[in-house]
């Protein structure tokens, strides 16, 4: 059976132990199928990449407990070695709970835990930090969690390592292993965490570095037992089939698809790639193609688009060329003229804005279909229950869903003097709270647009991409000449309704 490999917090080690051991399971030919506790985009990217097997998020307040059970036995049933990296601190949850948390996906799951401890700095005190994480964890309300054993990381001699072993030894914990401070295991990061695998250039040579300090380091003979295989769901339904099927025993069946499929673009590059593989399922299975689409190439919209796709990234971080996307931007500009469902949630917000700072403070005017100005601010992180607050292109009047909010880049929002015609009034896209966040109003809806900061996994709310195959298959395809237009000032724009 799989285990869950947790730590005290993060900044711990926890991917660098799970990119380990995929790079080793790669190595030996071996199929090791990741999974990712809660939202997180760019550690699932480099479990995916080293392990070449899509990395799943295994989020219950996103998903639901369901989902996640599905999708754990499902996935981890196909593979010969199973794998799932928690998030923050074993117990860190919704607020201050242990909800949503790596310990209540390990109790639902019945996974053993790995708890990966950074110890340079530490002796005996050792021992008193891995009990008190596994007597916590036998008392959990959500259920008991039952620790496998501790890998320490940042163990770089071999009398440091026998210190922490007698600790460990002396409270009856196993030690799996150690992790040494090594460059191959020196991971870049910015202001929304690691960098993704395309910014790595040598991810060839660290995952042969990784697997040669798995083999000499880590105590395989009791860790590589903990990565067996999941059982698999008793009725041998996938995921997506079993989420469309729950949608359709709720709502009715969804509309027939179209007998060839309709093509959605996706904006695709190093600008735009937080997207869960869940959401491209269901577009198919939904009777639509996504497409790739490169705002930063300066592409055309792919022919035929029925609608647009902006996933989240960092065009902060490529402002400048984005601005000088001329023939992108003013196809994007026509695809809301010609009322193709547009979709996009936190990057992809931005592109939409009327004016993006790089983060040295840079202004760069991009498509101004909202009204905002956007520049780095204070972080907003945390999950949030958002209700509609009128009907619109994704959701209807009171609907709630839970989605994530995390970015350091603010809105500033601005009058129609700025050269865009007034937003319309009544209605923002919803009310959303979180713990310790009030209610506001949040994000633009129209009836082809959906905008705002949220991350949605589509598994959680699957009447979304639903919905979304009925709009497709109302809307004109956008024609080739306003696809591929070239550059052009920005022209009024249909009404949309604003969120504060």
């Amino acid at each position: 059976m799989a285990c869950l490999i947790a730590a005290p917090s993060s900044g711990s080690g926890k991917t660098l132990l799970s990119l380990v051991l995929a790079a080793l399971a790669r190595r030996r030919g071996l199929r090791l199928q990741p999974f990712k506790v809660g939202p997180d985009y760019l550690d699932a990217q480099l479990l995916g990449q080293v392990s070449g097997i899509d990395c799943r998020n295994l989020d219950p307040l996103l998903c639901g407990e369901d989902w996640v059970q599905r999708s754990f036995r499902w996935h981890g049933s196909r593979a010969d070695l199973v794998l799932v990296e928690g998030v923050m601190g074993l117990f860190d949850g919704l607020g201050s709970s242990s909800r949503g948390s790596s310990a209540a996906v390990a109790s639902l799951l019945g996974l053993p835990v790995v708890l990966l401890v950074e110890a340079s700095r530490q002796a005996g005190s050792l021992a008193a930090l891995v009990r008190g994480f596994r007597d916590h964890g036998r008392d959990l309300a959500g259920g008991p969690v039952r620790l496998a054993g501790v890998v320490l990381n940042r163990v770089n001699s071999t009398r440091h390592r026998l210190l922490l072993s007698e600790a460990l030894a002396g409270i009856g914990v196993p030690l799996l292993g150690v992790l040494p401070s090594a460059p191959a295991l020196e991971l870049p990061s910015r202001h929304l965490g690691l960098h993704p695998p395309h910014e790595l250039a040598d991810l060839q040579g660290r995952q042969a570095a990784w697997a040669a300090l798995a083999e000499a380091h880590l105590d395989l003979d009791q860790l590589w037992p903990l990565l067996g295989p999941a059982p698999a769901p008793p009725d041998r339904l996938d995921p997506i089939r079993w989420c469309l099927q729950s949608l359709a025993a709720v709502a009715g069946p969804a509309e027939a698809p179209a007998p060839d499929p309709q093509t959605v673009a996706v904006a695709s590059d190093a600008a735009f790639h937080f997207r869960y593989p869940e959401a491209g399922e269901l577009l198919r299975a939904l009777g639509l193609e996504p497409v790739p689409w490169s705002p930063l190439a300066d592409a055309p919209l792919p022919a035929g688009s029925r609608a647009v796709i902006l996933p989240g990234g960092y065009p902060e971080l490529h402002a400048a060329q984005l601005a000088a996307s001329g023939r992108s931007l003013a196809a994007l500009r026509s695809a809301v003229h010609g009322a193709l469902p547009i979709v996009a949630e936190c990057g992809g917000l931005l592109l939409l804005g009327h004016t993006l700072h790089d983060p040295l403070g840079g202004a760069h005017r991009l498509a101004g279909v909202l009204p905002f100005s956007a520049a780095r601010g204070d972080l907003s992180l945390g999950y949030r229950r958002a209700t509609a607050s009128s009907d619109g292109l994704l959701l209807r009047r009171g609907e709630q869903v839970w989605g994530h909010e995390f970015h350091r880049w603010q809105l500033q929002p601005l009058p129609p003097t700025a050269g865009l015609e007034a937003m319309g009034s009544g209605g923002e896209l919803w009310q959303v709270e979180g713990w310790g966040v009030p209610a506001r109003a949040e994000g633009w809806t129209a009836p082809n647009v959906h905008a705002s900061w949220l991350h949605l996994h589509w598994a959680g709310c699957p009447a979304i991409p639903s919905r979304l195959a009925a709009a497709c298959g109302r809307a004109a395809p956008l024609p080739a000449s306003a696809a591929s237009c070239s550059p052009a000032s920005p022209a009024p724009l249909p009404p949309v309704s604003a969120g504060a």
